[in-house]
C-alpha cells in the first residue's frame, strides 16, 4: 500500500509536542499531559502506536481522537493501530489467525480489538463468529476506525518530518506505506535529512551502549529525533514528550512520566564499574545456577556473566531468552530524586533522570 503523506502548516505560536509508542497506557498519556502543562496554543503530534499492549487501548484511542478533533494535535499511523485494515479483511484464512491470535497470545488479548469486544460484553473464544463479530464492531465502533482509516504514514511540514518507522529511500511518491510504519534501527542506516525527523516504533533504549536511557536520542549531525521511551513494551519504560518550543525552532526539550514511585536515596553511591545491558534481539542466555530470586547467567554471544532475576527468565530450559536486564552501578548521591522499578533483596532497580541501574543503598521512608 501506498503511504499517505499530509502536508501540514504549524502554527507560528505555541509548543509543538511530539508523542509516540503510548501502546495503551491511558494513566502515562494522562500523567505526561498533566506534565506538560498544556497550552492553548500548543499542538501535539501523535507519531503512531497509540494502541496495543497496553491496559486500554480503546481510552487511549478515544482521548487522542478527542484531541485530535478538536483542533490541538495532529495523529499519524504506527505499525500496531492500523486495526481497521485487519478488520476488514474478510478472508476465512485471515478470519482463522485473527481468531487464534486473539485467544492463544497475550498480546491479542490485550489489543484494541479485544477491548473492544469486552466493552461489548462478548467472550473471546475459539468457537466465535468471526465474520459477524467483525461486522458489529464496524458498526458500533464506526467513529474508532474512521479515525483510524483516516491516519496519515507521514506527516510533514515546513522544517520538520513526523513519522512512526522512518523515511524510506527514494521519493515520496514511492514510498511504501508499511516501511514507513516499521522501519527498525532506524537511527543506525546511516540516513541524514535536511528537515528534521521526528521518529518513534525503536525503544531508545535499543540504541545505546551498556547503560540504560530511555530518554529522546537527538543527532544534530543526521538531523534525526528518536522519542520512543519504551512505554508498556520495557519494565523501566516511560512516556516521552518531545517539546519544540515554537515552530522553526531546533532547540529542542523533552518531559517524561512513567508510574513509578519517587523516593529519595538516604546514602550516596559510587556508580559504574564493569556492566552489561541485555536486551531486545539479543537475549539469549545460559543459565548457570538457578535461584528463588536470582539466577546466575551467561549471556550466549559475549559470554558476560550477570545476576537477572529468575522471574525475567522466559522458560525452564538451560538456555532461555529474558526481559532486557542489566548490572550497571547508578552513581547516586544522597537526596537524588529515584523511581523505584524493583525492590529486591538485595536492592533496588531504579531509574535516575531516565537511566536504569542499581542502587543499594537506603531509602528515605
Amino acid at each position: 500500500m501506498k503511504a499517505v503523506v499530509r502536508r501540514v502548516g504549524l502554527p507560528a505560536r505555541g509548543r509543538v509536542i511530539a508523542i509516540s509508542d503510548i501502546h495503551g497506557n491511558l494513566d502515562y498519556l494522562k500523567g505526561l499531559l498533566r506534565r506538560l502543562e498544556l497550552r492553548e496554543e500548543d499542538t501535539i503530534v501523535f507519531c503512531g502506536d497509540m494502541v496495543q499492549r497496553g491496559p486500554d487501548s480503546l481510552g487511549t484511542l478515544r482521548l487522542v481522537m478527542s484531541l485530535v478533533q478538536s483542533g490541538r494535535a495532529l495523529a499519524l499511523c504506527g505499525n500496531c493501530d492500523g486495526w481497521h485494515v485487519e478488520i476488514e479483511n474478510r478472508s476465512a484464512e485471515h478470519d482463522a489467525r485473527l481468531c487464534r491470535y486473539l485467544c492463544e497470545s497475550w498480546d491479542g488479548q490485550r489489543s484494541l480489538i479485544a477491548q473492544m469486544f469486552r466493552a461489548l460484553g462478548i467472550k473471546i473464544s475459539p468457537d466465535m463468529d468471526v465474520p459477524a463479530l467483525k461486522s458489529r464492531l464496524l458498526s458500533d465502533f464506526a467513529a474508532e476506525f474512521d479515525f483510524l482509516r483516516s491516519l496519515p504514514h507521514v506527516i510533514e511540514t515546513e522544517r520538520y518530518t513526523f513519522v512512526h518507522g522512518g523515511l524510506p529511500e527514494g521519493p515520496p511518491e514511492s514510498w511504501d506505506a508499511w516501511a514507513c510504519m516499521k522501519n527498525d534501527n532506524f537511527m543506525s542506516q546511516g540516513r541524514s535529512f535536511e528537515k528534521w525527523v521526528v521518529v518513534g516504533h525503536w525503544p531508545v533504549v535499543l540504541y545505546g551502549g551498556d547503560i540504560v536511557c530511555a530518554n529522546p536520542v537527538i543527532d544534530r549531525k543526521s538531523r534525526i529525533i528518536s522519542i520512543d521511551g519504551g512505554c508498556v513494551l520495557k519494565d523501566d519504560g516511560q512516556l516521552n514528550a518531545l517539546v519544540i518550543p515554537q515552530n522553526g525552532s531546533e532547540d529542542f526539550d523533552f518531559v517524561s512520566y512513567d508510574g513509578f514511585p519517587v523516593r529519595r536515596a538516604a546514602e550516596s553511591q559510587r556508580g559504574g564499574g564493569r556492566s552489561f545491558y541485555v536486551r531486545y534481539g539479543d537475549n539469549l542466555v545460559q543459565v548457570l545456577g538457578r535461584g528463588g530470586e536470582f539466577s546466575r547467567c551467561r549471556h550466549v554471544r559475549t559470554g558476560y556473566e550477570l545476576d537477572i532475576l529468575t522471574r525475567y527468565l522466559c522458560g525452564e530450559g538451560d538456555t532461555v531468552s529474558c526481559n532486557d536486564c542489566t548490572d550497571y552501578v547508578l552513581p547516586i548521591s544522597a537526596g537524588d530524586e529515584l523511581s523505584v522499578v524493583e525492590e529486591t533483596g538485595r536492592g533496588y532497580f531504579v531509574k535516575r533522570r531516565g537511566v536504569s541501574g542499581w542502587y543499594f543503598g537506603r531509602l528515605e521512608d
